[in-house]
Order: structure tokens, then C-alpha cells, then sequence
């Protein structure tokens, strides 16, 4: 069955429903869209506690800047 029956399907729903799609959808996609970024605070946060920070200057340094 292609997209544009699903979008059919969804048209049909009474407003409330479409909203509940709607709303669960953009939870769905947030989690994909975050779920990287959401790995890459709990590693930062594991390297702070053991003090595994870099200084102003190595960041530079690092940037060749």
C-alpha cells in the first residue's frame, strides 16, 4: 500500500484522532532526530565526572586556529 492511501486513511479520522497521529508522530521523529545527540551528552557527562575536559587553549589548538 503506498503513502497515499495511509494519507486517505488519516483524512477519514475525526479531528481529536488525527491530532493523537500527529502528536505521536513528532514524538517518533524527535527520538530518532535527538537520539544521537542524546548519546553523545551522556558520554561528554561520563568524561566530565572523570575530568576529562579540554582547556580553552587545547580546543583552539585542536582547531588549528
Amino acid at each position: 500500500m503506498g503513502n497515499n492511501y495511509e494519507f486517505n486513511i488519516i483524512e477519514q479520522l475525526d479531528e481529536g484522532d488525527r491530532y493523537k497521529i500527529k502528536y505521536f508522530i513528532k514524538l517518533l521523529i524527535q527520538q530518532e532526530k535527538y537520539n544521537k545527540l542524546k548519546k553523545e551528552i551522556q558520554s561528554r557527562r561520563k568524561e566530565i565526572e572523570h575530568g576529562e575536559v579540554l582547556t580553552h587553549d587545547e580546543i583552539w589548538t585542536n582547531l588549528d586556529v
